[in-house]
């Protein structure tokens, strides 16, 4: 298993390619443009490769911000139709409702990806019930935060577990900030996967893992890399310039230290912006952007 961590899998499969000789059996990668973005798909196929790059068998999507980045005409438009698309295929096998989970921390600005994603959510699941005709063209949708473990004592996989069984959706949609290895990164991708999610991995803190196998129904995972982890940072910055330093005693002094971008606030809300919208576009297939901007106000 990767001793570099990355929660993307694209990177993780770069590191591999870094460390060893040969190709990872078991692994495949496309990449094609879509409205003008770069959009990279991973499949892990085999159990062999999953445990190699330290990610679950699945696929898993990663598209480049860049032209949203740069605000270019109907860039966010266009970005929030890719993202919908790419969440809509990885859903449309799923029966019944979805539940969207906004996992992570919202005092703390790159963990609050999830819970700023919520509030971006059309939550439709209590009109169609009490107005079922009026609302018969839009998805079932509820959506849920349920916090870290420091403060509710409760681990997210056990409140999200409680609710699933509760209201029984077809689909989990969970959010969460992410870690990269590269700052390139950092702010400029979103990784779409269809294979859950464990909250906190990225950054050493790995808590109760949300997927199929723990919540009984299918789980969607998104995530934006909003940090780095210092050692890993300083480590690629000095290969690249020629430096060799030992990374035993750098992650020594560094600890747990990660770095993060100093535009940090702005650029969460604008890509959680971006990924609300996505999910409200692939969950009402009917709704485009300017509707959805109508019903959240």
């Amino acid at each position: 298993m990767l001793s570099r961590r990355s929660d993307l899998a694209t990177e993780a499969r770069r590191i591999w390619s870094e460390d060893n000789v040969g190709q990872i059996e078991g692994v495949e990668e496309t990449v094609e443009e879509r409205s003008g973005f770069q959009v990279t798909t991973v499949d892990i196929t085999s159990e062999g490769a999953a445990k190699e790059l330290g990610k679950a068998v699945g696929k898993y999507v990663t598209v480049e911000l860049g032209r949203f980045l740069r605000r270019e005409d109907e860039a966010f438009e266009d970005c929030v139709r890719v993202l919908a698309d790419i969440i809509a295929g990885l859903t449309e096998k799923a029966g019944g409702g979805a539940l969207v989970v906004g996992l992570g921390n919202p005092a703390i600005t790159p963990d609050a990806v999830g819970h700023l994603v919520v509030k971006n959510t059309l939550v439709t699941r209590h009109l169609r019930q009490q107005m079922p005709d009026a609302f018969a063209a839009f998805g079932d949708v509820a959506a849920l935060e349920p916090g870290v473990l420091g403060t509710t004592g409760v681990e997210s996989v056990d409140v999200v577990g409680a609710i699933a069984e509760k209201i029984r959706p077809g689909v989990v949609i969970a959010v969460d900030a992410l870690a990269s290895r590269s700052m390139d990164r950092v702010c400029r991708t979103v990784q779409i996967s269809d294979t859950g999610i464990v909250p906190g991995s990225g950054v050493g803190n790995a808590r109760g893992e949300l997927s199929q196998r723990t919540l009984g129904v299918p789980v969607v995972a998104l995530g934006v890399p909003t940090v780095v982890d210092a050692a890993t940072l300083t480590l690629d910055m000095a290969r690249e310039a020629g430096v060799e330093l030992d990374a035993a005693a750098l992650r020594e002094r560094s600890g747990k230290m990660i770095v993060t971008p100093r535009e940090i606030d702005s650029a969460v809300a604008d890509i959680s912006r971006l990924m609300g919208y996505a999910i409200d576009v692939a969950l009402n297939p009917g709704l485009q952007v300017r509707d959805v901007d109508m019903f959240l106000g």
